[in-house]
């Protein structure tokens, strides 16, 4: 059994490139919570709160009840689901899954090949990462999760089960276009030649086959590459940051480094470069971006 292409090809509610990231979340739930306590079932009520919590946070937009991947995963061979009656999932309802006592795990197999190969917890790991979402996002979901990385897992297997390789030209071709700024706050910080704090930002993720092209690419600094693949920002119509009226910030920096950006023009990228495809910008917009966008800052009157 292969259960790392198992991981990677988990099925998932889909419709086009919509986002159903549930049962990778669930999964990679069980895996840190394996590599914590080995043969712990986790029983839902227990469970339940927690599971919500990494729903909402890296989850789509729309909210959906983690009973739907304690449910049907099952159906992807990696987990197995029993109540107070005995084996066997009693479906999605909320209430049932609570009354009966219901409490998943890893089937058998899973958990006997995890003790027997310890590095088969890793690479299931990174594979369910790659392949659902991106790489500014991997180190907190596995604190999120309570998983401790392991060490990479053997790059050629990685790109067997993704299937696609990154273009390493991508960084360099989006910064130059940018000429160097972060396309939201102008930041363009360097050591000697070197710049520093700056990423190549997918706008739809890789993952989500986004192409490793400059119209699907942003220059931005770390903290905003951040807050642009957790959903605070976006990009809107005109090229105008959105910011998330989900966000909370009171400090002088939190409204100077996101609230005031909202409705900013973009910073680049310069003429005769590519700028953000519009199907690309309302992937990020539909998948990512979450609630609605603040109304434009107003700019101080000049003095």
């Amino acid at each position: 059994m292969n259960w790392v292409e198992r991981a990677a090809e988990l099925r998932q509610w889909s419709k086009g490139a919509v986002r159903a990231p549930h049962k990778p979340l669930l999964l990679l739930y069980a895996l840190g919570r394996f590599q914590r306590e080995d043969d712990d079932a986790l029983r839902y009520g227990a469970v339940e709160e927690d599971l919500k919590r990494l729903l909402a946070e890296y989850g789509p937009p729309h909210r959906t009840s983690p009973a739907y991947p304690f449910h049907h995963l099952v159906s992807d061979g990696v987990w197995e689901v029993r109540t107070d009656r005995g084996a066997g999932s009693p479906g999605t309802g909320v209430r049932e899954l609570r009354a009966t006592g219901a409490a998943g795990r890893l089937v058998p197999e899973l958990r006997a090949a995890l003790r027997r190969e310890p590095s088969l917890l890793g690479r299931m790991a990174q594979v369910l990462l790659d392949a659902n979402f991106p790489p500014s996002l991997h180190d907190e979901l596995c604190e999120a999760v309570g998983l401790v990385p392991e060490p990479e897992p053997d790059v050629s297997e990685r790109l067997s089960v993704a299937r696609r390789q990154r273009d390493p030209r991508m960084r360099e071709r989006v910064l130059t276009a940018y000429e160097y700024r972060c396309a939201f706050c102008g930041y363009d910080g360097r050591i000697g030649a070197v710049p520093v704090g700056l990423e190549a930002a997918h706008v739809r993720w890789w993952a989500f086959d986004g192409p490793d092209d400059v119209d699907n690419g942003l220059c931005l600094c770390s903290l905003h590459h951040k807050l642009f693949d957790k959903g605070v920002l976006g990009v809107g119509e005109g090229d105008r940051v959105l910011v998330s009226q989900r966000f909370v910030g009171h400090s002088p920096a939190a409204r100077a480094q996101v609230t005031e950006l909202s409705g900013r023009p973009l910073v680049g990228p310069q003429p005769g470069a590519a700028p953000v495809a519009a199907r690309h910008r309302a992937w990020h917009t539909a998948q990512v971006f979450h609630g609605d966008p603040r109304p434009a800052h107003a700019a101080p009157s000049p003095a």
